[in-house]
């Protein structure tokens, strides 16, 4: 299987493209990850990065492209992964298409999540995270015991990053619909899309997605 997540930020993604990824031994090609990697070791592709995603832009196309292309090269990733943060433009898809049928494979779904803009707004302001271990929290679905620290750090304040403040969520949000929602229309021509509701628990939005992909 050769699965593409899209939908907004907060929709949930990396939450079940992580599971999809674990329970089906798919490997999981998370750009947002890849790109955080980058940024923390200060490179110089992370550094670029870090500039765009700070104002809620979209890293460009080419950068995007690299990435994915040396990461869906290896051995794990032969034949079976979940992309989650790519494509997010239509640029993206096409090249996605090409890298593919330059090895011989092709694209075998696309999962499109969906939710109103001011629930992901809400999801996304509420987010924090430790700076020392990185672990996520969420003030309104997954707070910390105390509601402050890390439960593995338990003197480390959690800190909001800087694209989770909501002025740059909002900005995040308008840059989704105005470059990536295009890529719906674009899989649903191909007759690849599968529309899925990213709203209930977790455990009822992978319920969904595995009837979505008849797993």
């Amino acid at each position: 299987m050769r699965l593409v997540l899209l939908g907004p930020p907060g929709v949930g993604k990396g939450t079940q493209g992580r599971r999809l990824a674990a329970e089906h031994h798919w490997a999981l090609i998370s750009t947002g990850e890849i790109l955080r990697d980058a940024v923390a070791r200060k490179t110089s592709l992370g550094l670029e990065a870090q500039r765009c995603m700070e104002k809620g832009m979209l890293v460009p196309d080419d950068m995007m492209i690299g990435l994915v292309r040396d990461r869906s090269n290896e051995a794990d990733a032969d034949g079976r992964f979940v992309l989650d943060g790519f494509p997010r433009t239509v640029a993206q898809a096409d090249a996605l298409d090409s890298m593919l049928q330059s090895r011989g494979h092709r694209l075998d779904a696309v999962i499109g999540l969906e939710a109103p803009k001011e629930e992901l707004v809400k999801r996304l302001s509420a987010r924090r995270e430790c700076p020392v271990c990185q672990r996520a929290y969420n003030r309104a679905s997954a707070p910390p015991r105390d509601g402050r620290h890390c439960d593995d750090h338990p003197s480390v304040d959690l800190v909001q990053r800087e694209d989770d403040a909501e002025a740059t969520v909002r900005k995040r949000l308008e840059v989704y619909e105005k470059q990536t929602s295009p890529l719906l229309e674009y899989y649903r021509g191909q007759g690849r899309l599968r529309e899925v509701k990213g709203l209930g628990s977790v455990d009822e939005v992978y319920r969904q997605l595995n009837r979505a992909l008849g797993c």
